[in-house]
């Protein structure tokens, strides 16, 4: 008798341990702080012009990633929803950085662009120039002096859009400028060795 009574006792202890952790697992609370961290994250990532100009991978990670975290908080797996929480606080700070870095490097490449750009004009100008003393030539002057009127211009409007911090528009002005100067620049030359062959 005194046998059965201590696995009873046994048996009922294990019971009342089992009842506890699952009361206690039942009783786990949602990582607010987490979730909120992750959700300040994202906005501040969304919210930042460099990181949603140059940072759209790391940005729709982490966008993805709490997206996740939403959908296992609601399904109560707290810390499935916690890992997911810290990985869109890091895929967010990411895009923020990798924004920043790729919005510094697009402002040199636009300012370089613009500085090679400034010294073809000066070039084609002087071409323009030396085809007007070619014998027999046949180039539009005009036109070829209001298309060179329209690169400066367009130069200009890429050097004021970097200045402003708006290199990808100065880049679009400036590979623009560059395809209408070397366009320019062809049929200086194909004027010019046209006469040539007249002599």
């Amino acid at each position: 008798m005194e046998y059965d009574l201590k696995k009873h006792s046994v048996a009922l202890l294990s019971l009342l341990i089992l009842g506890l952790l699952v009361a206690l697992s039942g009783c786990k609370k949602p990582p607010a702080e987490e979730i909120e961290a992750a959700e300040a994250a994202l906005t501040r990532a969304e919210n930042d012009p460099d990181a949603a100009a140059y940072a759209e991978s790391s940005l729709a990670r982490a966008r993805d990633a709490v997206s996740r975290m939403r959908t296992e908080a609601n399904a109560k797996r707290y810390d499935s929803a916690k890992t997911y929480a810290n990985e869109a606080i890091t895929a967010a700070e990411k895009a923020i950085s990798d924004g920043r870095i790729a919005a510094i490097r697009a402002k040199e490449e636009a300012a370089n662009l613009v500085d090679s750009l400034k010294n073809a004009v000066t070039e084609t100008e002087k071409s323009l120039e030396n085809a007007r003393q070619v014998p027999r030539i046949q180039l539009d002057f005009p036109g070829l002096t209001e298309g060179l009127d329209g690169v400066k211009n367009d130069v200009s409007q890429a050097e004021a859009a970097n200045n402003a911090n708006h290199p990808r528009e100065a880049l679009d002005k400036g590979h623009s400028a560059r395809g209408a100067l070397s366009d320019i620049q062809s049929r200086i030359n194909d004027g010019v060795r046209s006469a040539s062959r007249k002599k």
